[in-house]
């Protein structure tokens, strides 16, 4: 499986610091955002993968729209998987590798919930049995549908699922129960073909008593994946878009994400991050996606990066948040903006992780676990000593004394904060 490769890398990158990270962006379609589906035009798509390609660039992550695909709970459209495939396919042709994301979900404030979900046929997605074996049902049909692709990366059951709680009231238990099952269809499908993983929204990291936790992020899939956004907790306005807490905010995630995994090798992707604005200036927009990038390769242990998102959203198109318009590596005419040059020339640097044999402990429980985002005690105190130059790890309080699993990831020095 290709997940055996990661305890591999990691060997080989005590032995040689200088290594190989993969570099990649969330594929938004220029023409028509995601609804571009209705209407799928393997020309425009085309375009736009040729032009992330350019970027030097080595992935994307892709993303269908699970009433499309889904449109009847024991119906899954033929035609909607062959679209997808399709996709993944024209992205193997410009020289990407791809990630699919299942079951869409939730995608830049907008939810996409079939029918079959809602009003008189209510179910809560991830509670009721017949929904989640639905579920179940699209994840193993499309790992079935690309296994076997040489530049398929994997299958992820969806995009931030955890962003779909509001409406379906859902308990720490229940999300395991959901997840396990989903997790388990994924490999089902796709065999030993690739990657099966999943991803969560900031809350599941800084949000007391959310239901989706970080031990369920960090111990459940092939590898852990983190969303490090700068509105979460408010991080840009609180400090400022040029501040060392933005600046490292990615990197703080990695090693957040690496207290949690019972398993020292455990890899991390930062699956999203993205320079929002106003909360990031477009004329500070460059710098944040070099420091961004610069500051996450240190971590050892690091999968890659993969940017939010390709190609602005159309201002012809209503409704969306305002930062939604503007967070494309490309603007809506299909041209690269200074920040994807900036992204181009460091994701093309040589990048060397930086040993953390010191870490701080983190001591919180789920009522609590927002001491560990923006504004709260423990981040703050993990970002005083990375402004002096320090490179702490993170550690939990009920690992602090074993010696065996600090001395798997190399940490010699435990310091409580304000130590």
């Amino acid at each position: 499986m290709v997940i055996d490769t990661f305890a591999q890398d990691k060997a080989r990158s005590r032995e040689d610091p200088i290594r190989t990270l993969r570099f990649g962006v969330n594929y938004t379609p220029r023409h028509g955002w995601f609804h571009s589906w209705y209407d799928f035009d393997p020309g425009r798509a085309r375009e736009d993968l040729a032009q992330i390609a350019g970027l030097g660039l080595d992935h994307v992550r892709v993303f269908h729209l699970w009433p499309l695909l889904q449109p009847n709970r024991t119906h899954i459209r033929t035609s909607a998987v062959d679209q997808l495939t399709r996709l993944v396919d024209l992205a193997g042709e410009a020289g990407l590798d791809v990630l699919v994301d299942g079951v869409q979900g939730h995608l830049s404030s907008f939810d996409f919930y079939p029918e079959w979900t809602r009003s008189w046929h209510h179910r809560n997605v991830f509670t009721d049995p017949d929904a989640i074996a639905a579920q179940a049902d699209l994840l193993r049909t499309l790992g079935r549908a690309l296994a076997g692709r040489p530049h398929l990366i994997g299958l992820q059951l969806g995009n931030e699922l955890n962003n779909l709680v509001e409406h379906n009231p859902v308990t720490p238990a229940e999300v395991d129960h959901y997840l396990d099952t989903l997790l388990a269809a994924a490999r089902d499908g796709l065999g030993a073909h690739g990657l099966v993983t999943h991803s969560a929204y900031d809350a599941a990291w800084y949000g007391d008593d959310h239901p989706f936790t970080p031990e369920a992020s960090a111990r459940k899939g092939d590898l852990t994946t983190v969303h490090p956004w700068v509105f979460s907790g408010d991080c840009a306005r609180r400090y400022g878009p040029r501040s060392p807490q933005v600046h490292h905010l990615a990197e703080y995630g990695t090693e957040l994400a690496k207290a949690y995994a019972t398993d020292p090798a455990r890899p991390v992707w930062v699956q999203e991050t993205g320079a929002p604005e106003p909360h990031i200036p477009a004329a500070d927009a460059p710098e944040f996606a070099r420091a961004t990038v610069r500051n996450a390769a240190e971590c050892e242990g690091l999968w890659g990066v993969t940017w939010w998102c390709s190609h602005d959203v159309d201002r012809s198109l209503a409704d969306f948040p305002e930062l939604e318009y503007t967070l494309g590596l490309f603007d809506a005419t299909g041209r690269p903006k200074p920040i994807a040059e900036a992204l181009a020339e460091a994701v093309a640097e040589p990048h060397t992780v930086q040993p953390r044999d010191m870490a701080l402990v983190l001591e919180c429980t789920p009522s609590t676990r927002s001491v560990s985002g923006p504004g709260g005690e423990y981040f703050e105190a993990w970002m005083r000593m990375r402004e002096r130059g320090v490179r702490p790890a993170v550690v939990l309080a009920e690992r602090a004394e074993d010696d065996g699993y600090l001395a798997a990831r190399g940490i010699k020095t435990v310091l409580l904060p304000g130590s």
